[in-house]
């Protein structure tokens, strides 16, 4: 997939530039050690012109896990969020993927940075993991502990750890992997938050072991509306191999059901299940004009 054009404009620290003339150093702590942090979020064409879907709340994880891995974050999120809708504009987008991405300068030491910079690109993205239900296996790696590094933090290096699930679960012939913790329970996709369903319950992994997904906080918020009841709780994946159904949810992925894990099927059909329900439900949200905030 090409991601940018000749015309293709970026924001990085406080300046709009073309993106094939934009440059970084080579010597960066953040290209070396995977020291940086990032945040995925939609825009979606609305009727009431394009939005950016739960900005605030993205730009405030994306200073949080700055501050969870000793990144200086000197941003003011209103500004971030209208430089971003300048950013559409610019590259004439309506439905879109917006990645920001902070960033930390030339350092070969293993110390906290001093100071950062910050990019913010975007593209058209389809939902990430398609639109067919997926078949997933139980990934040979876990995630990691979070006595290493602070799980709840979007940062840079962690993703080598999705890369080899994601990788190692298509060379077997799947769609997608779904790791453990260190405990042997369900954690999350590579690139997902899950949900089981059990009995007309949903079920998902609570938060100490997995990325607080935003799209996560979403469906939880979505089936309080619909009357769907929802737990969290550690699950096995004997829990899962016994379940109804169930989805990934994640702003790139969006909500994506799953046909099998392993050999297991589920035995619901996806039109039939609260999975499939939460997908209608989340995509007349992302397009309604009131959840949206814009900074003028």
């Amino acid at each position: 997939m090409q991601y940018f054009n000749s015309n293709t404009i970026l924001y990085l620290n406080g300046r709009f530039e073309k993106a094939a003339e934009a440059t970084t150093d080579l010597y960066g702590q953040s290209l070396h050690y995977g020291y940086a942090v990032f945040e995925g979020i939609r825009a979606y064409s609305t009727h009431n012109g394009t939005r950016i879907f739960k900005a605030r709340e993205h730009f405030e994880r994306l200073k949080r896990s700055a501050e969870l891995v000793h990144i200086p974050f000197t941003w003011d999120i209103n500004k971030l969020i209208k430089q971003s809708y300048r950013l559409l504009e610019m590259n004439n987008l309506k439905d879109a993927y917006i990645r920001p991405l902070i960033f930390c300068p030339p350092a070969m030491s293993l110390s906290a940075a001093k100071e950062a910079s910050i990019m913010i690109c975007a593209w058209e993205w389809d939902a990430y993991l398609g639109h067919k239900l997926l078949k997933v296996c139980v990934s040979e790696f876990e995630r990691p502990n979070p006595k290493s590094i602070p799980i709840e933090a979007k940062a840079s290096g962690n993703y080598v750890n999705s890369i080899l699930a994601t990788t190692a679960a298509k060379k077997k012939g799947f769609d997608e992997a779904l790791l453990l913790d260190m405990y042997g329970n369900i954690a999350e996709a590579p690139g997902a938050n899950i949900f089981v369903e059990k009995n007309g319950r949903l079920y998902t992994p609570p938060l100490g072991n997995i990325l607080p997904g935003i799209t996560r906080a979403t469906v939880i918020e979505l089936c309080h509306i619909l009357d769907i009841e929802i737990v969290e709780k550690h699950l096995t994946v004997k829990d899962l191999k016994h379940a109804d159904s169930a989805f990934f949810c994640g702003t790139a992925t969006e909500i994506a059901g799953i046909a099998s894990v392993d050999e297991y099927t589920f035995p619901m059909k996806w039109t039939e299940s609260a999975g499939a329900t939460i997908q209608r439900t989340y995509k007349c949200l992302v397009l309604e004009k009131q959840n949206y905030e814009v900074i003028i």
